[in-house]
């Protein structure tokens, strides 16, 4: 699937440039002159990056990414930036943005900056086995969308069986990853946990695998 751009650039002949650039590179990408426009656009589409020049008429990049970020819209951001709008950059990266390029700049430069924030962001997704996800920033694990109310060990024990899902994960394992020699992990302690995430996932499966530990199904 293609990558969805959202380009808001109002010089059209430099911005054709970039769109010819990057849809020769294989993204999709969507110009828009002003800053009305492309806010506009936000509402009807999901965009996986914001390019966003600062000066441009109606609404700002600036103000623009303000509003999007209010609206919870974390969508990874590069200012295109002239060498005058530098005091208007640090509003920008106050308002969310992640990176900038300095006009006149490299394309290959773009390229790259667009290249490493989509890597980063796609490292940075939760991992999901069916209705569970694992947010690896936040330490958190979701189920069917909603947060779960883990302890530490509880956490981990359960990311540990993720990772694992559908294969036994030895008792032995698990107490070595939960609990350091100091602590002494037991067979007993393994069971508490377990049992407190079938209480909190009654609709995901958690087989006891007889003389070997214990196994996610689904």
């Amino acid at each position: 699937m293609l990558n969805k751009v959202l380009l808001l650039e109002d010089d059209l002949l430099f911005a054709e440039t970039i769109v010819d650039l990057l849809e020769d590179e294989g993204y999709e990408v969507a110009h828009y002159p002003n800053g009305q426009d492309a806010l506009d656009a936000t509402y009807d589409n999901n965009f996986d990056i914001y390019l966003l020049d600062i000066n441009v008429p109606l609404i700002d990049g600036v103000s623009l990414l303000r509003e999007l970020r209010g609206a919870d819209d974390e969508t990874p951001t590069i200012f295109l930036t002239s060498h005058k709008d530098k005091d208007m950059l640090e509003k920008g990266f106050l308002s969310g943005a992640d990176d900038y390029v300095t006009k006149p700049f490299d394309m290959d430069e773009l390229l790259l900056r667009i290249h490493a924030l989509l890597r980063r962001m796609k490292k940075d997704e939760p991992e999901c086995k069916g209705a569970l996800c694992h947010d690896k920033v936040h330490q958190q694990v979701f189920y069917n969308g909603e947060v779960l109310e883990l302890s530490k060990k509880e956490y981990e024990l359960l990311v540990l069986l993720m990772k694992h899902m559908g294969a036994p994960v030895p008792k032995e394992l698990i107490i070595s990853e939960l609990w350091s020699s100091a602590e002494g992990g037991s067979d007993g302690a393994v069971r508490v946990y377990i049992n407190r995430i079938k209480q909190l996932l009654p609709n995901v499966k958690i087989e006891n695998i007889r003389g070997i530990g214990y196994k996610l199904v689904s």
